[in-house]
């Protein structure tokens, strides 16, 4: 079933009442009612939002992720529930004792997918991408020459331009394409949790000052669908600097957004715990590749 992806903006006091989210704004003009097993993602981004704890309580039952902006209205932390699956003792402990060949082999998986879909999406733009066709079949365990910083030096130069520099402060669209990663980041995270897994343990992010690794592990392959998104919005915005409510709903568009994977079309955020199943599996050893999404 897909998940509802709620975003608030402005004052509201969100309550629990027979297994439904109330959301009641706080001058009492506007009250809904949404049930709490049809959400899986709530972004909060006022300083006047408040929440009573037996609806925390709800989220975390049916795992759904619940994320907080700063002052600057970006994502900043999330909720996630720490006891989302029978077998999840089992499973961090399978998680933990990877081997570093299963590891490596697990990120050439990852890279390949990753560079896969960046050279379907240059081809959907009219850009040649010839060049990462080759660089997804010459992976190696690891990716030990690196072949991601080498796709990556082209796939931007040609969906942007030339000019055009990917960095956290950089010129528009990175400020889109900043909000669409966190998005998925903290998506990624909630559908981790739901498999049994422990989004700190990377196959190979490994800064320690980083609570995600493992989720900045597997959400790679899974960027081309937010770069896709957040030019299709930045062309409706060209001269905004800074994202704008209707920006951030577009943004948030992305979760039910429809991928390919095992060729099926699914929802984003069905076909994210479907990836994280499939590499619960392979650190339990019942499988030894992760599901990856096509972009198409």
């Amino acid at each position: 079933m897909l998940k509802r992806t709620l975003f608030f903006s402005s004052p509201y006091y969100l309550s629990l009442k027979d297994c439904q989210l109330v959301a009641q704004s706080k001058d009492q003009l506007t009250n809904k009612t949404i049930p709490v097993e049809d959400i899986g993602f709530i972004v909060l981004d006022h300083p006047q939002i408040s929440f009573s704890m037996k609806l925390v309580e709800q989220l975390n039952a049916n795992n759904v992720a619940l994320v907080f902006c700063d002052s600057k209205h970006m994502p900043s932390s999330m909720l996630l529930n720490l006891e989302s699956h029978s077998l999840q003792s089992e499973l961090f402990r399978a998680q933990i004792s990877a081997s570093e060949p299963l590891k490596k082999n697990l990120w050439k998986q990852t890279i390949e997918a990753k560079i896969r879909n960046q050279a379907a999406h240059l081809e959907k733009q009219g850009h040649k991408a010839h060049e990462l066709r080759a660089y997804a079949k010459s992976v190696k365990s690891g990716d030990m020459e690196n072949r991601e910083g080498l796709a990556a030096r082209i796939y931007w130069s040609r969906l942007i331009g030339q000019g055009f520099y990917r960095d956290r402060y950089g010129d528009p669209p990175n400020h889109l394409l900043n909000y669409g990663y966190i998005l998925l980041r903290s998506a990624v995270a909630r559908a981790l949790v739901g498999s049994g897994l422990l989004p700190t343990l990377g196959i190979h992010h490994h800064n320690k000052y980083n609570a995600f690794c493992l989720a900045d592990d597997i959400m790679e392959p899974y960027r081309p669908f937010v770069d896709q998104l957040a030019l299709a919005v930045y062309g409706d915005y060209p001269d905004e600097l800074f994202l704008n409510k209707e920006m951030k709903a577009r943004m948030l568009s992305l979760m039910a957004g429809d991928v390919w994977l095992d060729g099926t079309r699914r929802p984003l955020m069905v076909a994210l715990s479907q990836t994280t199943a499939s590499l619960s599996r392979c650190f339990n050893g019942e499988n030894r590749k992760v599901v990856y999404p096509q972009f198409n």
